[in-house]
């Protein structure tokens, strides 16, 4: 651990931060392109979807976004509650917003896929309800921790609702197992290999580098913009003028 308690360092994190930048964009940008070629283009459509099936190419790198930001968070918080390590809470709320918008466009292209597949825009199923509750959880995560005055208050707030709401993300996951469901069982992490033929597997896990490249791209620059404003603010409050 002593590597994460050496890269807790808020002044550490922003020179690293700095010259990793623009690697992460120019590796996620050519990434995110031979993505979009191979997923619209060059991957055949399915023989029972059609050309609907490229809609996840969208949808499901933002699914599974949506859940690893949250468990990111998580994570965050509970090393602010135990180390009080700063740079933790700063990434749980900068990451917060990333995390509720990869949510958001899971559920739209989910409703967009579902409905000439299954002939509804929505069902209450119980893949769909955990994945909603998970957008309530960021959105309310979001308000907790701008809710109080004292911002530590509201960052210990929000770290416990984090810790508290991360139930929910194995429940999606397993969702399709435990209950029945319109959505159909896991085709890429399965004990037995990937069910999905390789020349649409190719492109899925190209956009999923890209959306990950894109997550941690916005996640510098979002806490680089809060480290710096905390900076201005202390400054602030010292200048006796």
């Amino acid at each position: 651990m002593n590597w994460f308690h050496w890269f807790a360092n808020p002044a550490r994190f922003m020179r690293f931060a700095a010259r990793l930048q623009p690697w992460i964009m120019a590796l996620g940008l050519a990434t995110g392109a031979a993505g979009l070629y191979y997923g619209l283009i060059d991957s055949p459509a399915d023989y029972q979807q059609g050309e609907t099936v490229r809609i996840m190419y969208v949808h499901v790198p933002s699914a599974w976004m949506a859940m690893f930001v949250y468990v990111f968070m998580a994570f965050a918080a509970a090393s602010f509650l135990i180390w009080k390590h700063p740079l933790a809470d700063v990434a749980a709320q900068a990451a917060a917003p990333v995390g509720a918008g990869f949510t958001l466009m899971a559920l739209v292209t989910g409703s967009l896929w579902g409905q000439p597949m299954w002939g509804t825009w929505w069902v209450w199923d119980a893949r769909l309800t955990s994945v909603l509750i998970l957008f309530f959880l960021y959105l309310g995560y979001i308000a907790l921790v701008n809710a109080f005055d004292d911002p530590e208050r509201g960052s210990k707030a929000g770290a416990i609702l984090l810790l508290v709401g991360a139930v929910n993300v194995p429940i999606i996951k397993f969702s399709v197992d435990w209950w029945n469901t319109l959505h159909q069982p896991a085709s890429v992490a399965r004990m037995d290999g990937p069910a999905i033929d390789p020349s649409m597997l190719l492109p899925l896990l190209l956009m999923a580098a890209a959306f990950q490249l894109y997550f941690f791209y916005l996640l510098i620059v979002r806490m680089r913009g809060e480290l710096t404003a905390r900076r201005i603010r202390l400054l602030r409050l010292s200048d006796p003028a």
